[in-house]
């Protein structure tokens, strides 16, 4: 194999750099991490919020806080791949991270669940109801953990086994499974929730979501085995490369936060990054609860709003590159995209007063496709508004930023929500406080959009950030 052959070799600088020689099936394959990583994703955003908000009748704000903590531990991804860089698990810089960390998160999501249990058999606002609370928050907070250790050195592995010129296809396929795989998670757990409906007794229910909660994190983990197994031994570049780039688990969040701030267009446009991030998920941990309250679903149709989410932003986002871009540019895509997801919001509003479920999956759908106008847009941007000589810690400084955005994004879902049920005593009142909040911030999104300068930027960008790393470094 080519990895050993080379690997007591040096490249002298006349020698050409290392290529790639991973296939398309292999990139397909490297994606069934992803694949399992959005199956996952689906049982906290799709299963038990609704649980804890519409059966448990959790309050909102504990609710989505206690999930939102697996967002807030994102910067202990830079341990994570500090650490895969330098020192080899079970023989691997990567793989023995990886197989590690989807067995810890996999078993903690079932802990996770029982927790949820206990919380919600305990009187409110008793000691042991805030300290089950806790507990929950503790209990996503290690699932987080386990998922940076994971998923970090996963996305260095992606690195490592590509190169500049397939490393744009690898890491569209990859993204796209994990799309695929939040549809495909959205499916099977509805099909295994089929026979639990809103009069199933809690112990009934508890028992099927418990075994829900066996079957597809064991799914998840022979995922990743398949995934990865022996694929750092035949393509990775790792140890053939003299220098480590600087990649986006090299970065702290204090010093995305300079990065970010170096000038005046990146202040801008980060500000806009963190409104439009934050408005465009407010609804992931209300969206079910909001079909269970309003339009009395069941939880195997609730859990399907996933699906119609996900298979509107793979369609968004794979057509968008080429029919509107183009077009319009990248500036125009994202305020374009913004407009789209606002109307989208007045029509999951609209959608309550007909308390029709096909005019509510009818508005996921469409929001799903509009996130992908905008995502793209952004991402396209975001791009355009990266130094290259910096290109790396930029990379990760956008990374990190958008992590603690979603974080504030489902903590700020839950609180707008419990302050719309004490305003009101309609449900989807309360409901349509969120989605409007929502609407409003893409539209203030908009008007940051417009105040940013690509050309300004590249002008006086460099001289700025060269004077934040000379900062650190006195």
């Amino acid at each position: 194999m080519a990895s050993s052959n080379l690997s007591g070799s040096h490249l002298s600088s006349s020698e050409s750099a290392p290529v790639s020689t991973i296939t398309l099936l292999t990139m397909f394959r490297l994606g069934l991490y992803q694949l399992g990583l959005g199956m996952m994703s689906v049982l906290a955003l799709g299963v038990m919020n609704r649980v804890m908000i519409g059966n448990l009748a959790i309050p909102a704000t504990i609710a989505a806080g206690a999930i939102a903590m697996h967002q807030f531990v994102a910067p202990a991804r830079v341990w994570f791949g500090q650490r895969s860089d330098s020192k080899p698990l079970l023989g691997h810089h990567r793989t023995g991270y990886i197989w590690i960390g989807t067995m810890i998160f996999a078993v903690v999501s079932f802990l996770a669940l029982q927790v949820m249990w206990q919380l919600g058999s305990a009187a409110p606002d008793s000691g042991e109801f805030y300290g089950w609370t806790g507990l929950l928050g503790l209990t996503f907070a290690i699932y987080g953990l386990a998922l940076s250790a994971g998923s970090t050195p996963f996305a260095a592995l992606l690195v490592d086994v590509s190169d500049e010129g397939n490393r744009s296809k690898l890491v569209g396929v990859v993204w796209s499974m994990l799309m695929v795989g939040i549809v495909i998670g959205a499916i099977l757990i509805s099909v295994l929730l089929r026979q639990v409906t809103n009069d199933t007794p809690i112990e009934v229910m508890q028992a099927s979501i418990n075994r829900v909660f066996v079957i597809v994190p064991a799914i998840v983990v022979g995922l990743a085995v398949v995934a990865t197994a022996g694929m750092e031994k035949k393509y990775s570049l790792y140890r053939l490369r003299s220098t480590i780039s600087d990649r986006e688990d090299k970065i702290t969040f204090g010093q995305a936060l300079h990065v970010l701030t170096a000038s005046r267009q990146t202040g801008i446009f980060f500000t806009f990054l963190l409104v439009m991030t934050i408005s465009l998920f407010m609804q992931d941990a209300i969206l079910e609860p909001y079909g269970a309250k309003v339009f009395n679903m069941e939880f195997s149709k609730t859990t399907l709003l996933n699906a119609f989410w996900g298979t509107g932003t793979l369609i968004g986002i794979s057509t968008t590159g080429f029919l509107i871009t183009p077009r319009i540019g990248k500036k125009n895509t994202a305020k374009l995209g913004c407009l789209l997801v606002a109307g989208c919001f007045i029509l999951l509003i609209l959608a309550g007063f007909t308390a029709n479920q096909t005019v509510l999956k009818t508005g996921v759908f469409l929001f799903g496709l509009c996130s992908g106008v905008v995502t793209t847009g952004a991402l396209s941007l975001m791009l355009d508004l990266t130094a290259a000589e910096t290109a790396g810690t930029f990379i990760g400084a956008w990374g990190l930023a958008q992590a603690m955005a979603r974080a504030l994004a489902t903590v700020a879902g839950g609180t707008v929500l419990d302050l719309g049920n004490r305003l009101f005593t309609v449900p989807m009142f309360a409901y349509s406080l969120v989605f409007a909040v929502q609407a409003c911030g893409m539209i203030l999104a908009v008007y940051l959009l417009s105040r940013v300068n690509v050309a300004e930027f590249q002008a006086n960008a460099k001289q700025a950030i060269a004077t934040v790393f000379q900062g650190e470094m006195d």
